[in-house]
């Protein structure tokens, strides 16, 4: 499959699973109150246009780059998400971006084991990078004023739609293809869209968006672990030196740093 059939499909899948959560959270909200997302419209457009750009600019760049180099390029997302809060204002914590810092070079030392060279498909890596943390900063922004669930929802349906769009228009579309790579879209669909993309929204409503970025940065540690587990692959001492730094960075990061947006959160909990 091409990066835009691939994306289109996982993505339009995610949010086929997310349907009848998005439906039992219409009946419970029209029980409590009348339910009016048409101030949002432009959010939740805008943040699902973000997504299909964030997964277009990765899907693409992997084609052209090593998935070590890959990893690390987009989880330099890690550092852009506290630089691009200077730019409205909001500050970020000392303890903040020591624990980044940490998580960006542990990322280095656990994806990046050849001669470094930036080609092409490194740039529209970093690209994307900075995507994805301008979305972390949209879910930041609407996921409490929208609703975790709808956002979720909305955000995959627009970006499996317009991933779907490229795809007829650009890429050669084999069904035996998609059949050979079904189980990959079922896992990536249901497990990572419909699942880790919606419990992101969820943790976001409360979660500082460094302390969330720190925290998914987890996801090499992860992957290597998986590896190690599944494939049976060696994780030499550079890996774990990186894995390491990684969970010092996010450590750090829950322990000293300070998240004024779940403080606020609490004050006005205890408030009502």
């Amino acid at each position: 499959m091409g990066p835009f059939t691939f994306t289109g499909i996982r993505f339009s899948l995610g949010a086929l699973a997310l349907l009848p959560v998005l439906i039992w959270q219409r009946k419970k909200d029209r029980l409590n109150t009348k339910l009016n997302l048409k101030p949002y419209l432009v959010p939740i457009v805008l943040t699902g246009i973000v997504l299909f750009g964030g997964a277009a600019l990765q899907q693409v760049g992997l084609t052209g780059s090593t998935a070590g180099k890959g990893g690390f390029i987009t989880g330099l997302y890690v550092i852009l998400v506290p630089l691009l809060a200077l730019l409205w204002g909001a500050r970020t914590h000392l303890a903040n971006w020591a624990g980044a810092l940490l998580a960006v070079a542990g990322l280095y030392f656990l994806s990046v084991r050849e001669g470094w060279h930036i080609s092409t498909y490194d740039l529209i890596l970093l690209a994307g990078a900075f995507v994805w943390a301008v979305h972390v900063h949209l879910i930041d922004k609407y996921s409490d004023p929208v609703g975790p669930v709808y956002l979720a929802f909305f955000q995959a349906a627009i970006c499996g739609a317009l991933s779907l769009l490229v795809a007829v228009f650009f890429e050669p579309i084999s069904i035996s293809g998609i059949g050979d790579g079904l189980w990959t879209l079922l896992y990536g669909s249901i497990l990572s869209v419909s699942l880790a993309f919606t419990l992101q929204v969820i943790a976001q409503r409360t979660a500082n968006p460094t302390h969330a970025v720190i925290i998914l940065s987890l996801e090499g540690v992860f992957a290597a672990f998986g590896g190690w587990l599944v494939l049976k692959e060696v994780m030499g001492l550079r890996g774990l030196f990186g894995a390491g730094l990684i969970l010092a960075g996010t450590l750090v990061s829950q322990i000293f740093g300070k998240s004024q947006k779940a403080d606020l959160t609490r004050r006005v909990d205890t408030a009502h």
